[in-house]
């Protein structure tokens, strides 16, 4: 396969951590050139500094350590401000003058199209429309990529996603034997992120996993901070060889391909 271009938006630096580090380090192990984009550098994110601009610094920081482990040519933030973890970003009068969720949506697409255009890309991974769990970052994130690949021409769309149904059994087995906090509902993850029959692209990054756990980690400030165990934090207490099955495979949906396509890598031809 000739060397592409790849770029990865995201909301917030360790996101590609969560979502899409195995299939980054695959694509730059195989030659291919790898750009991350993050809309925000995180500043009101749970951390034990606390949010500001030393949190931004902080957050900033470790995205470029994360990106060069997963091997990245090349890292940008579009410099939006962090809308917060509230639904709807929580009240307007909190949220700072420039939060991406009350950017205009054009304008932020022309920002990451013209480092589309620039690079030439020939792929754009960005969210599904729920935004995974509904964080009105990602929910933008979907809004404004989606529109950024249509100004630019990027030929492939992937929606990164988790698949949603053996997520869901998973959750229901594990509360049988793990009293989860008041505010955690099961049910909400019924709608969440997509479902097995929607998934296009099911990218095996087990050889990656290493890689992938090294992203996490360079997220220090997040896995520390709030109440409870952080999610990032629980992450990285799972064993090796169980971490790279949980965490083996990445998932995406192309919404230009039939329902029930399978593909297992997202340059993968679609067999018309």
């Amino acid at each position: 396969m000739p060397p592409r271009t790849a770029v990865f938006f995201h909301a917030h630096p360790d996101d590609e951590a969560l979502l899409t580090a195995g299939t980054m380090a695959m694509l730059a192990a195989e030659g291919h050139r790898v750009v991350l984009v993050v809309a925000t550098a995180g500043e009101r994110g749970l951390a034990e500094i606390g949010p500001g601009e030393e949190l931004r610094e902080t957050r900033l920081k470790e995205l470029y350590e994360s990106a060069a482990l997963l091997g990245c040519a090349r890292v940008e933030c579009l410099g939006y401000g962090d809308s917060g973890l509230s639904p709807k970003g929580g009240v307007a009068e909190e949220r700072p003058d420039n939060a991406f969720i009350d950017a205009d949506t054009e304008a932020a697409a022309r920002a990451l199209a013209a480092i589309l255009e620039e690079e030439k890309a020939d792929l754009l991974s960005i969210y599904d429309p729920a935004g995974g769990y509904g964080h009105p970052d990602h929910v933008q994130v979907h809004r404004v990529g989606k529109r950024a690949a249509q100004i630019a021409g990027t030929p492939i769309v992937l929606e990164a996603t988790v698949n949603r149904d053996p997520l869901v059994r998973l959750l229901r087995m594990a509360g049988r034997v793990y009293k989860f906090p008041p505010e955690f509902d099961v049910r909400t993850f019924e709608s969440a992120y997509s479902a097995s029959d929607t998934i296009t692209h099911r990218v095996n990054v087990r050889r990656y996993a290493r890689q992938k756990r090294a992203s996490m980690e360079a997220h220090a400030s997040q896995a520390s901070g709030g109440d409870s165990d952080r999610t990032l934090a629980v992450m990285l207490k799972v064993p090796g060889p169980l971490y790279r099955l949980v965490f083996g495979t990445e998932w995406f949906v192309r919404r230009d391909l039939p329902p029930g396509t399978r593909l297992t890598h997202p340059f993968d031809p679609w067999p018309k």
